[in-house]
């Protein structure tokens, strides 16, 4: 099954023989994946994106009929009306367009060059492919926020409504009782160098023992994402989830920091979109000149770095931290607030990874195509964390993000 369904519409008065063969040459003309369905409707809304090819005028009436149909079918559905100009068609999607907006719903007449419609089509079944993914994801939230994310808060009602994510609340002591209960495989290196590869080797058993406990919770309640408030790991474990965390991500189970909840919604679309969860980090220096900005954690998805190096947590100078590095090359910056009104999207181009002592172990600099964004930062943030999304893909999020709330 193809994830592209394509519906027509076809006035009667219209020679069939010639209108099919227009049909098949335009479509053919489009680079995309699809089953063309014809009239027969009565699978419409179970693709990823159904689309209503609109093939020539006086359909207006016959769409018109079909519509409760077509809205049963799929509830919340934007009508998407495929039209190539010719035989009136373009009149008549206008004309289907406005009645739908004067009835309250969502459409968009999709018009253009052969090139304009096949990017277009791409996108939305991006986009669509996305919010079935997103749609019935549990997360869950391991302790509460961490005390300084004072602004990162998030609506659990808003988050299911809009993009049906539900959000459950999980102890922290749970996940303690687990780590426990997971035993602890001892480390048998013997040819270390120096004190700190030592403190790392020590440490990195117990840092397996708090991914194998997270994979325990995981397991239990069926979670699609997690974010844990890992700094309470270290007083009550003296470790740290970097290494948990960077490996849960990798494996396709979003995992975030500090127990931020719109940081981990970010990730969750952004894995939707990408099939990474991208990087998430501080800004840690801003230029506000040029848009050069220093980004840095002390973890990040494995599945996104060329090669990375094991040191401790920055802040603590205990357990495992990532120094990891990405190849350099187009990224995108992306952040929603906690109720999905607010989101930050903008493009530009990792430099290079540094590895200063005085900072998370993972350094990312990026230069924003529009220097201008850089004020973003300093004059109207959503929180402190962001994510670092590898690519361009900033039309594809707002796409998603407009229909969405739309």
């Amino acid at each position: 099954m193809k994830n592209i369904n394509i519906y027509t519409l076809t006035s009667e008065l219209h020679d069939a023989q010639s209108v099919n063969q227009a049909t098949e040459a335009f479509l053919n003309s489009l680079h995309v994946n699809f089953d063309l369905k014809g009239d027969d409707y009565s699978d419409y809304g179970t693709a990823a994106l159904s689309v209503i090819f609109v093939r020539t005028g006086g359909t207006e009436g016959i769409f018109r009929q079909l519509l409760p149909q077509l809205q049963s079918a799929s509830h919340d559905s934007k009508f998407y009306l495929l039209t190539s100009g010719k035989s009136n068609s373009l009149a008549a999607s206008l004309e289907i367009l406005s009645f739908l907006r004067q009835q309250g719903l969502q459409g968009e007449v999709i018009h253009g060059t052969t090139e304009h419609i096949t990017h277009r089509l791409q996108v939305l079944e991006q986009v669509e492919l996305a919010r079935k993914k997103l749609n019935g994801c549990r997360i869950g939230v391991i302790g509460r926020p961490s005390d300084w994310l004072i602004s990162s808060t998030a609506d659990y009602t808003a988050i299911k409504q809009k993009v049906g994510i539900d959000i459950i609340d999980i102890p922290m002591e749970e996940l303690l009782n687990v780590i426990r209960q997971t035993p602890l495989q001892k480390d048998t290196t013997e040819s270390l160098k120096t004190p700190c590869e030592k403190q790392i080797a020590d440490a990195l058993p117990g840092a397996e023992q708090i991914y194998h406990a997270l994979k325990t919770l995981i397991d239990k309640h069926q979670l699609r994402g997690l974010t844990i408030r890992c700094f309470d790991l270290l007083t009550t474990v003296h470790n740290t989830g970097c290494i948990a965390l960077a490996q849960l991500n990798a494996e396709g189970i979003v995992s975030g920091c500090e127990g931020d909840v719109p940081t981990l919604l970010t990730m969750m679309l952004t894995n939707a979109v990408t099939g990474v969860s991208g990087f998430q980090a501080n800004p840690a220096h801003i230029n506000p000149e040029n848009g050069e900005t220093l980004f840095a954690h002390c973890t990040i998805p494995l599945n996104m770095l060329e090669h990375y190096e094991l040191d401790t947590h920055f802040e603590s100078g205990i357990g495992v931290a990532i120094r990891g590095y990405m190849k350099p090359g187009p990224v995108t910056l992306f952040k929603v607030s906690g109720n999905l009104q607010r989101n930050f999207l903008a493009e530009g181009q990792l430099l290079r990874c540094e590895g200063k002592p005085d900072l998370c172990r993972t350094q990312e600099v990026i230069l924003l195509n529009d220097a201008s964004q850089a004020r973003y930062f300093l004059t109207d943030p959503i929180g402190n964390h962001h994510v670092v999304v590898p690519g361009h893909v900033k039309e594809v999020m707002d796409e998603l993000l407009n229909t969405i709330n739309s």
